[in-house]
Formats: C-alpha cells, structure tokens, sequence
C-alpha cells in the first residue's frame, strides 16, 4: 500500500516547446516549491530548472522519483503525461492522493491540428522503443497514422519500410519541435523521403497508401505465416477463432501452437496470448510470426508441454487445443480454467473424435464435424479433393 498524503506531494508538469510561457499558473507555482524536479534534459533546459534538475535515469525508471516521496517533487514530461509519457508509470505506483498533473497539448494534438485531422478517427502510436511491426495491423489504404519517432534517421527508417511493405505511395508529413519557435513541417512521400534536420520532439503522419492491409475478419491466408505444415488452415482457423470469440484485453492459452496463428489473430483483435509448444524449431516460427505482425508485447511464447507447462500461467478467457487431447490433458485443463471460460477443441483421429464426444455429452456445448473440400486438377479436368475432416468441440466451463 501507498503511504497517504495530506495533499500531494508530487506535480507531473507536462511542458511544450513553448517553455515556461506555456505553462499555467498552477504548473509554474508548483514548479517553484519543488524540492527537486525530474525530466528528461530537454525538458529540464525548456523551464530554466536550476540546481534542483535532475535528468531521467536512461532507461526510465521510477524509483528515482518515488524515493522523495512526501517531499515536494516536480516531474517534467513532454506535453500530455498520460500519452506516452511517464505519467501513467508513475500513477501505477501512487495512491490518488499522492500527485497531481496539469498536461499541456500532446504531439498528437498539435499534430492533427496542424494536419486537419480528427483525433478520434486518427491512430495515435509511439514507436520511441517499440519496433515498426507495431504498424501492421494498423495500416490501410486511406488510414491516418501519427507515428512519435526518436530523430530524424528513425524517421528515414520508418519511411523505408514502409516502401519495402507496398506503402510507397503513402503521403508523409515530418511535423518537428510543433508548438515552439523551432516548428516546422514538411512532406513527401514514403519512396522518395530524404533525410532532413528534423529535431525532436518529432512526429510522422502517414496518410497510408499503396499495399491494402490486413484483412479485419477472421481467417488469414496461410502464406502470411512462417511454418512446416503444421498450421490451421484458413477456413477451420476462421471457425475456431468465431468459436473462442476473441475480446479486447482478454486471455488465450494456445496449447501445442505450432505456427502460433491462432495466437495471432487472437492478439490482432486486442488480446493476450500464451502460446505453448515442446517442439523448438515451431517455437521458433511462433516467434518469427509475432515479430511479423507486430505483436511481440501480445503473445507470449512458452516452450514446453501441456499440462505442466501451464500451472503457472494465469488464467485464461479462453483455450485453443488444435490437437493431441486426452483424457488427462482435459482434466487438467478443466481444473485450471476459471467458470465461464471458452474451451475450443479440434481432433482429427477416431480417438479423439470419441473423446470429444464423451465430453460433449457429460459437459455440453456444441460438437460440429467439418468437411472441407478444394477444387484440384484431374487429368485434363477438376475434381472435389478432400481434406481430413476435423471435429471441433467448443463449451463454456
């Protein structure tokens, strides 16, 4: 628990290129009875801090700060706190009573204001220490993206992959130090960007075009995956993701994962996933295919068996078994989802078809066998070729 204050002991001051002359009354009072003010050097030069400045450890850490608790402390960030500053780092670890802030325009802000474009239908993403695989589920034709880069190389970076993905065409504005006397923005497009003297903080605002994206419905093509063969395919994939019902924020165990693209489209759709695997050279693929879409921070990879390898994973929303279940698997399963989870099972074998329905009958939900069928040569003609037919088993606990 955190200690209680009588009032709050900490400010978090959100400063523009403006300096002082931006900041309101309250941030400057409070920037005056500071014991100690924090930010990064940046910040420390735009509000003339004196003796009292002390820059950011490199990586941000926050127990530089909380050591001075219930003394007067100041924290500098650039512009609003709570949008990709240290503002909500800092929260996390505060009592409501402990701090207070006072944010002035984001980048973001100043950025749609210069562009003419809404917020609230503008993407909005800081890729400072995050890779640029962060874009993937986010571009589209037509998609407006403000992108917080690190300098100006980062910036050529960013425009030279776009170009490497078919976004070439897209429309790019540099939007530099906004807000200040050293504002500037310019534009080109992605293919022929040329490094300038951008100075931070900078933006890059991507009016995509070019490539068309990822699809948004259930059921990517296979050959968007690293993997051996072993993969759901398309079609039973777009079944078994409509069965897990994927949510924002929620929980997936992916038990013997092998590409992991369940585990993909899950996280594309906003949530977590554990993706479990024994084999090493699938755990690799998994792995690749994360770093492919974007969606490292979203899937976590476990090298290992199931049921031990689940023991000590939190408790999931839902759970994939794409294949291999028996009677122990499932009761260990069972056992470790919380009430109201979703369990969906898929079985290929007369073996596990058998299970599955055992288990349909002693714990309900819906059993569904699917046929699928491809058009494929036959001589000078075509002819039906069939596929293995896969059971799926799907409940609520």
């Amino acid at each position: 628990m955190s200690e209680t204050c009588s009032s709050p002991w900490l400010t978090i001051v959100g400063i523009g290129e403006d300096g002082l002359a931006g900041l309101s009354e309250a941030s400057r009072n409070a920037l005056e009875r500071a014991e100690m003010v924090f930010g990064g050097e940046r910040h420390l030069k735009l509000a003339s801090v004196d003796s009292r400045g002390k820059p950011w450890p490199v990586p941000f850490d926050a127990a530089c700060v909380l050591a001075h608790r219930g003394r007067p402390t100041a924290v500098l960030a650039s512009g609003d706190p709570f949008w990709h500053g240290a503002g909500g780092s800092l929260a996390a670890q505060l009592g409501p009573d402990e701090w207070i802030a006072h944010p002035s325009p984001s980048t973001f802000s100043l950025a749609a204001a210069r562009l003419g474009w809404p917020l609230e239908s503008t993407v909005c993403i800081g890729l400072h220490a995050a890779p640029f695989e962060r874009l993937v589920p986010l571009l589209g034709r037509g998609a407006h993206v403000i992108c917080l880069v690190r300098d100006a190389k980062a910036a050529s970076d960013l425009a030279s992959w776009l170009t490497a993905r078919g976004f070439g065409a897209s429309r790019l504005r540099t939007l530099s130090a906004l807000g200040g006397p050293r504002e500037s923005v310019s534009e080109s497009r992605a293919e022929s960007y040329a490094v300038g003297d951008a100075i931070s903080p900078l933006a890059l605002a991507i009016e995509a075009d070019g490539a068309s994206g990822l699809p948004r419905a259930s059921g990517l093509s296979d050959d968007l995956f690293q993997h051996d063969g072993q993969i759901t395919k398309r079609p039973i994939r777009a079944l078994a993701l409509s069965a897990l019902a994927p949510r924002p924020g929620e929980r997936l165990w992916d038990i013997g994962a092998g590409s992991g693209s369940i585990s993909i489209e899950w996280a594309l759709t906003g949530g977590r996933a554990v993706a479990i695997e024994v084999r090493e050279d699938r755990v690799v693929n998994i792995r690749a295919n994360a770093e492919a879409f974007g969606l490292t921070h979203r899937i976590t990879v476990v090298a290992g068996s199931a049921p031990a390898a689940l023991v000590s994973l939190d408790k999931p929303d839902a759970v994939f078994i794409g294949g291999g279940l028996d009677a122990a698997m499932f009761d260990a399963v069972w056992k470790l989802a919380t009430d109201g989870a979703r369990l969906v099972v898929h079985g290929v074998t007369l073996e596990t078809e058998a299970l599955l329905s055992e288990l349909q009958q002693r714990h309900g939900g819906e059993l569904m066998r699917i046929d699928i069928a491809h058009a494929a040569p036959l001589g000078r003609y075509r002819s039906w070729e069939a596929s293995r037919p896969v059971v799926q088993w799907s409940v609520v606990k």
